[in-house]
């Protein structure tokens, strides 16, 4: 029985997906607390200018422009499993030092400042190296026909991770130390990477021990540089189309992702462990998005309620709205209209971030050139600096504002208005898009099917955020 979970008619089973979901989960409990709790810590306790962590997570995201050297390693080496094991040790280590860091700012800013940036760097080497690979092995052991639930599940368990680490972290932060922050931390780290290991698995009973149902590639990445590969890559008209709607989709995505504890222990005067809170209602609303993107795009429903590209565009066009009713909010000190805008917002940016997050992983899939970890690893990379800039941005305009502004209220809102924009920006990017779906679900669907693709009403996962702090 178990046999039959862990290995389906071809490829992983359910019991071997919902182990991947375990290890993605994992990844996310670390990477939220060094996003979200000490970026407020640093802001709000030590009361440092928002720029300060704006560029240590700038920094983990710029390291991750290795994504595609990564991705490349992975198509060559054929070893995922080490590969995500030793990103997981990498990250759970940074993790750990970065809460030691921001402790460290109390006494000696300094050293403090020194320690965050080798740990920053740590966490994004982790995250690339774990997070690409683990994407590899998925689309590797998951047969074309489960690739959208399979994805759709590990995305879900991530964010899941969030919310849970969220709300557990809030609750034994209270109350404050740096001592007691570190001691979550670390204790973070160790149990996620304890929780990756158990999952991946060892010997017969390992994910990469089982059978990869996708037929063989047309070309063999082990004869072929990485450069050539990257510049063959490139050289794709719809790879690089959808590199820059991953750019931009994704800055308008990240630019808030610094600023919400802090505005809400600034304007509202919350405390860490309930701004963390806060950000864990935000991170189940998202849930919820992916969720209600997962049942529309389901074969009953998918006609009524619209293509992935349908919900790319809408989730973009509700985030927008959200965050101008956000910086309606501030003036307003509602804490129950700022709890209702997290919701929406976090339902929206869910919907928004699976839908283009499954067209990623069909395009990935369509070709059979053994370039898959090359192609997710190029859409990572563009992500990864996207949420460099937004996150830099975002908490650079805070700071901008807030010298222009005399109140915190008006100059956070002038910064949620200006990412409401943005958003829109993205949702008319999505309107351009050609379909994919004819290729797929048309006259072509066999040939569609044989190179790998995934229908694009479902869902699928290529690594956002290995969830970056969403």
């Amino acid at each position: 029985m178990t046999g039959g979970l862990l290995r389906g008619p071809a490829g992983l089973g359910w019991l071997g997906i919902a182990r991947l979901g375990l290890v993605q989960a994992a990844l996310g409990a670390i990477v939220v607390l060094t996003t979200s709790t000490l970026n407020r810590v640093m802001i709000v306790e030590y009361a440092l200018p928002a720029v300060v962590p704006g560029l240590l997570v700038a920094l983990h995201y710029a390291v991750q422009m290795v994504r595609p050297r990564f991705g490349h390693g992975s198509d060559v080496g054929g070893n995922r499993t080490r590969w995500i094991v030793g990103g997981m040790a990498v990250l759970a280590l940074g993790g750990t030092l970065a809460a030691i860091a921001t402790a460290r700012l109390a006494t000696d800013s300094s050293t403090g400042l020194v320690l965050a940036m080798l740990a920053y760097a740590l966490i994004g080497l982790g995250v690339g190296a774990a997070g690409t690979s683990l994407l590899v092995l998925m689309a590797q052991k998951v047969a074309p026909r489960r690739r959208a639930a399979a994805a759709t599940t590990m995305w879900i368990m991530m964010i899941f991770g969030f919310a849970v680490t969220s709300g557990l972290a809030g609750h034994f932060l209270q109350p404050y130390s740096p001592e007691r922050l570190v001691q979550v931390s670390a204790a973070t780290g160790a149990i996620a990477f304890v929780l990756a290991v158990l999952a991946l698995g060892v010997g017969r009973a390992a994910i990469e021990a089982v059978p990869s149902p996708a037929p063989a590639a047309s070309a063999d990445p082990a004869k072929t540089p990485f450069g050539v590969a990257l510049r063959e890559v490139w050289s794709d008209p719809t790879a690089r189309r959808f590199t820059l709607f991953v750019f931009v989709s994704m800055l308008a995505y990240a630019a808030q992702d610094l600023i919400m504890e802090p505005f809400a222990g600034l304007v509202f005067g919350m405390t860490p462990g309930e701004s963390t809170q806060l950000s864990g209602l935000q991170h189940g609303a998202t849930m919820l998005g992916m969720i209600a993107v997962a049942v529309a795009g389901s074969a009953r429903v998918a006609r009524r309620f619209g293509s992935l590209r349908a919900w790319i565009i809408g989730g973009c066009a509700v985030s927008a709205l959200a965050l101008f009713a956000l910086a309606l909010v501030g003036p307003m000190r509602s804490i129950a209209a700022l709890r209702a805008g997290l919701f929406v917002l976090g339902v929206s940016n869910g919907a928004f971030a699976v839908a283009a997050i499954g067209s990623m992983m069909e395009l990935a899939g369509r070709n059979r050139d053994g370039r898959d970890g090359m192609r997710m690893g190029l859409w990572g990379a563009a992500q990864a600096i996207a949420f460099a800039v937004g996150g830099l941005v975002g908490a650079g305009a805070v700071d901008v504002a807030r010298q222009l502004v005399d109140a915190p209220a008006m100059a956070y809102g002038l910064v949620f208005a200006v990412e409401g924009a943005l958003f829109l920006v993205a949702a008319r990017m999505a309107a351009t898009l050609e379909r994919a779906e004819p290729r797929a679900h048309g006259v072509d669907a066999a040939a569609a099917a044989g190179r790998g693709g995934v229908p694009t009403r479902g869902l699928a996962l290529a690594g956002i955020a290995q969830g970056e702090g969403r």
